[in-house]
């Protein structure tokens, strides 16, 4: 009879400047990561965690919330609204586009006023927000309404994943 053992890949960052992102009330306004093409790999899954720091004496009970993006195509080839898959700034259109192109990965909330507070959120499944599977390509997109802009300081925000098969013996 044949097993299944899950296997795991090494910590891979995600590309995704957040440093200095700029606070939007309606979460339409934050920034995208690098595209990650899964064609290759073949992931089941991917475990995303990461970590987010607030800047200068944010506003309490706010959000900080790290959303994904699934792809059949790459967007070089095909653009979700203005998401390119290229780790920059953007706006999108409406909410209508944020709600319908995007899922919830995780919500931070901001419970402080207290400036350059890190907040970490965990391992947290990338297929689950698409029917259990994980998509061809996909990336992040992250917003707050803090009211202050992030940490200014790259390296005190990170995301990462680790990539999850299933082996057959």
């Amino acid at each position: 009879m044949a097993t299944a053992t899950v296997n795991y890949s090494s910590n891979t960052s995600i590309t995704c400047g957040v440093a200095s992102t700029a606070s939007s009330t309606t979460f339409v306004a934050g920034r995208e990561s690098n595209e990650i093409d899964n064609t290759t790999n073949k992931y089941m899954d991917a475990m995303v965690r990461g970590k987010v720091t607030v800047g200068t004496t944010p506003t309490v009970n706010t959000q900080i919330v790290v959303y994904v993006w699934g792809s059949d195509v790459s967007l070089a080839t095909t653009a979700i609204d203005v998401l390119d898959g290229t780790d920059s700034a953007e706006a999108l259109t409406n909410t209508g586009v944020l709600y319908s192109a995007l899922r919830v990965l995780a919500t931070i909330s901001v419970t402080a006023a207290t400036s350059d507070i890190g907040y970490d959120f965990p391992p947290t499944s990338v297929a689950s927000r698409f029917g259990g599977v994980l998509p061809k390509f996909w990336g992040l997109y992250v917003a707050h309404n803090t009211v202050a802009a992030l940490n200014a300081t790259g390296g005190n925000h990170f995301f990462e994943y680790v990539g999850v098969k299933y082996d057959v013996a």
